[in-house]
């Protein structure tokens, strides 16, 4: 199989002056959590401190992070007297490392993670207040110098019209070489574009030969979205799904967790200006 890598960059060894906060989106099934969790880890061993927000109302990044079943079937979803409301939005009431200290857990390489909510009965609502609450908690974590924060969101178009991702540095949507997928990125990209972030990128995922990327190119480049990294197919990220095993621990060395790797230091290297 022909390789396919992401674009070389240089990582930054300035320290950031802000914290970084990034936000996954895409069609169910693209690979988001799989790259979240792998992306993560990778950024912690850089020396950041990393949150890890699960913002899937079924939740399963703690375990793709290393959490045992037990431990992360542990973890109480966000609850929702966390935030009052103000006139520029929703603000946290207690510091965030108090909130996850309370409602979340350590995974391997010492990064946190917390569950955005969760449906505990059928018929009780919406999720408005869990979205106030994770926006409020990206809002914050901006603050804090060198930290990341990263959102794992579900496969829905309403994270964007709730606002949820305003607060975010750098919106990645992650796709598989084929129409739909490809098509939901364009459609959440033009809801995205109405909250001006400052990177919106595409990740092209599971991506299996020369043809795929050419694809992928010709299309983003007629909806003017920017594909910033490329992971190839990996058997490995299925067997270690069967073995219950984080990808960076079951093929550390292998091209997925490589051009993930790839894709960490383009995000801590800042723009040009």
């Amino acid at each position: 199989m022909t390789t396919v890598a992401s674009e070389a960059a240089t990582p930054t060894e300035a320290p950031a002056e802000s914290g970084l906060r990034i936000a996954l989106a895409g069609k169910g099934g693209a690979g988001k959590t799989t790259i979240s969790a792998t992306l993560s880890r990778l950024l912690a061993r850089r020396g950041h401190p990393v949150l890890v927000i699960d913002g899937d109302s079924n939740p399963n990044v703690a375990v793709a992070l290393g959490v045992s079943q037990a431990a992360a079937a542990a973890i109480p979803p966000l609850p929702l007297g966390l935030v009052s409301r103000r006139l520029d939005g929703p603000a946290l009431k207690d510091p965030v490392q108090s909130i996850v200290d309370r409602f979340g857990t350590v995974a391997p390489d010492g990064v946190s993670v917390v569950h955005m909510a969760m449906p505990a009965h059928a018929d009780e609502g919406c999720l408005c207040s869990s979205h106030a609450t994770v926006s409020a908690i990206l809002a914050d974590t901006g603050r804090t110098r060198e930290s990341v924060t990263l959102l794992d969101l579900e496969a829905s178009p309403e994270n964007f019209s709730r606002g949820t991702t305003r607060h975010v540095d750098a919106l990645l949507f992650v796709v598989e070489p084929y129409y739909r997928s490809l098509e939901t990125a364009r459609r959440m990209g033009v809801l995205a574009a109405e909250l001006e972030l400052d990177r919106v990128w595409v990740v092209a995922n599971k991506l299996r030969s020369p043809d795929d990327v050419e694809a992928i190119d010709e299309f983003f480049s007629n909806h003017n979205l920017h594909v910033a990294a490329y992971v190839p197919w990996g058997d490995s990220v299925l067997d270690a799904d069967k073995e219950g095993t984080p990808l960076l621990d079951f093929e550390p060395d292998g091209p997925v967790v490589a051009a993930i790797s790839q894709l960490a230091d383009r995000l801590l290297t800042p723009d040009p200006a």
